[in-house]
């Protein structure tokens, strides 16, 4: 499907007062090490209603991995410097222990890690590595456990589950890893599911089964989630909401139809040029030139200007400012709202 077929297709939600079921303010994630410091994200803030999915688009580096490790706790302590303030449905993450981290680790937070062959582990059954989630939260016997994890390998559409379930991660296939994957993460029901990258290693069938198996059980499970892509047709596909990071910040957010149909910044713009459609056929890809900015040194200004066509003095000497539209969308560029920038590329 074109990706502004796709946007167009997706339901407009009502606005409904309630209280967000992810609220992240000001997010700051900082690796410290003998020889540097690297800031890998910075002020990062969105929300996101119980139901709702949210994508996370932009280039390698750019800061989408490691706010999702953030939010579940996952970054070493010993070197890695959080700030700002992250909450989830009732638990304020900034501020909990790990012991209290591992209580809401698969049980209201899960996540779906890029590569199922490192995530899950080698020498257990992936039976028993389901099991042992739904034991760990659930406090049922290994009996039912097993049970449980037969029903999630048919909820995910995994052939011959019951041979499945005593089979062992490197005697399946990527697609059915992933699909394992899946099924733990979604063992104890989860309120928030993170997908980092989840179909980035598999081949592009098996990608489309995965996404749709994905949003369908997001939908019949009622769960949030944050969707990790470098994909625009994926996000057009899923997305209720879409964050652009580039260089450890989100310079574009906003509903999905709204950022991809008119998108407001330029690296959402060069994104979408750089995106190949049906009707391309003949024509250059346009890409963005030249390479993200190293994260290590401090930046002066706006952090897209060395890339950008767009470019003006101004741009070199402060951080732009955050400008929201009447539709709720935000973008930091100095030029948003302001209709100087030409329409998305149409598919």
């Amino acid at each position: 499907m074109p990706l502004d077929a796709a946007v167009m297709e997706r339901p407009v939600k009502a606005t409904v007062k309630a209280q967000p079921l992810v609220d992240v303010r000001d997010l700051s994630v900082k690796f410290v090490s003998r020889e540097s410091t690297n800031s890998a994200v910075n002020g990062v803030t969105f929300d996101l209603m119980a139901g709702e999915v949210l994508c996370i688009i932009g280039e390698s580096g750019s800061g989408k991995s490691v706010t999702m490790r953030a939010l579940m706790k996952l970054l070493p302590p010993n070197r890695t410097k959080i700030s700002g303030h992250m909450r989830v449905g009732a638990h304020d993450i900034t501020k909990m222990s790990e012991s209290d981290m591992r209580a809401i680790r698969g049980s209201q937070i899960s996540m779906i890690f890029q590569e199922p062959m490192t995530a899950l582990d080698p020498v257990y059954t992936i039976g028993d590595q389901i099991a042992e989630t739904v034991m760990r939260h659930e406090h049922c016997s290994r009996a039912e456990a097993t049970a449980r994890a037969l029903e999630l390998l048919q909820l995910v559409r995994v052939p011959s589950p019951e041979r499945r379930l005593k089979a062992y991660p490197h005697e399946l296939s990527g697609g059915l890893r992933q699909r394992a994957m899946i099924a733990v993460a979604l063992s104890c029901k989860p309120d928030l599911l993170l997908a980092d990258e989840p179909t980035t290693a598999l081949d592009a069938t098996v990608q489309i089964q995965v996404l749709v198996l994905l949003r369908k059980l997001q939908q019949e499970l009622g769960m949030a989630m944050i969707f990790v892509t470098h994909d625009l047709g994926v996000a057009a596909q899923i997305a209720d909401k879409v964050a652009v990071m580039y260089a450890g910040r989100i310079v574009e957010y906003g509903r999905v139809s709204d950022v991809l149909m008119h998108p407001q910044h330029p690296y959402t713009l060069g994104m979408l040029a750089s995106t190949v459609h049906g009707n391309m056929r003949g024509q250059e890809i346009e890409a963005i030139p030249g390479s993200p900015p190293d994260l290590r040194r401090p930046i002066q200004g706006c952090s897209f200007t060395p890339r950008c066509k767009f470019a003006v003095k101004d741009c070199l000497q402060a951080s732009p400012p955050v400008v929201q539209l009447d539709n709720g969308q935000y973008a930091a560029c100095i030029r948003a709202g302001k209709g100087a920038m030409p329409a998305a590329p149409q598919a």
